[in-house]
């Protein structure tokens, strides 16, 4: 009996440093735009296969991301789908200098579920409030969220957000917003083209014009927090021509 808890208490000595190098094995923390994660999940995979622990990822809205890095979120990446909160992130000094690049571009399209017969034709004074009806228009969030921010300048670059405003369907991020289009919960949303492609069961009904909105821009940035052996490697690899071509393969543009 006494060999056998003396052998229990060596294992058990054997075992605590173990934890902590298990606790090495994960990836960088990365925090990314749910638009993004199809894209990021494949970016991810390649680097793994490349012998290297897979990047941890969390999707969301890049207004509630910046607010957890503000809070004091152990990230170490930060991946935005728009400048300004990129911007409001690197004001309080979070953003290790030096590391802050545009990633990636996009498109902002007009989309309905693919059973629905709906049609329209994107410009001056459309008339998207009558082809609404009764139902209501899925956005990302207008007031925080890029999305529904880009979306909100095209509708009012176009003349017709006034008429707009009362029927949007404000979601927490563009997925949230997409998720409704497909459900056939509301007629019509306002998506990236890449949630168009990655979505089930919508079809894009037209694309915004460029010029109705700023340049639809995703800046990486390495954070003041990051203390992962692997978190600059990643970033590079994800700005490195083969890091794009996976970004260009999901639909993304250059930046």
């Amino acid at each position: 009996m006494i060999l056998l808890l003396r052998a229990f208490a060596l294992l058990a000595l054997l075992c605590v440093p173990l934890a902590p190098a298990a606790a090495q094995q994960r990836g960088p923390l990365l925090l990314a735009a749910a638009s993004m994660q199809e894209a990021m999940t494949a970016a991810a995979d390649a680097w793994a296969a490349r012998g290297h622990p897979r990047p941890v990822l969390s999707f969301a809205g890049s207004s509630a991301l910046a607010r957890q890095i503000r809070a004091g979120a152990p990230a170490d990446l930060f991946v935005s789908a728009d400048e300004d909160w990129m911007d409001d992130v690197e004001k309080t000094g979070l953003v290790m200098r030096g590391t802050r690049a545009n990633l990636a571009g996009n498109r902002l399209v007009l989309v309905r579920p693919a059973n629905a017969r709906l049609s329209l034709r994107i410009g001056r004074n459309m008339p998207i409030a009558r082809a609404l009806g009764d139902g209501r228009l899925a956005m990302a969030n207008p007031d925080s969220v890029p999305a529904g921010k880009y979306g909100k300048a095209a509708l009012t670059a176009l003349g017709v957000w006034p008429s707009v405003a009362p029927k949007v369907a404000r979601a927490d991020n563009v997925r949230a917003a997409l998720a409704l289009v497909e459900r056939g919960a509301t007629p019509l949303g306002i998506v990236y083209a890449t949630d168009a492609r990655a979505g089930n069961g919508v079809a894009i009904v037209g694309a915004f014009p460029e010029s109705s909105h700023a340049p639809i821009r995703y800046p990486l940035a390495r954070l003041t927090a990051s203390r992962h052996r692997d978190a600059e490697g990643f970033r590079r690899f994800l700005l490195s021509s083969t890091g794009r071509s996976i970004l260009k393969r999901y639909g993304f543009s250059a930046p």
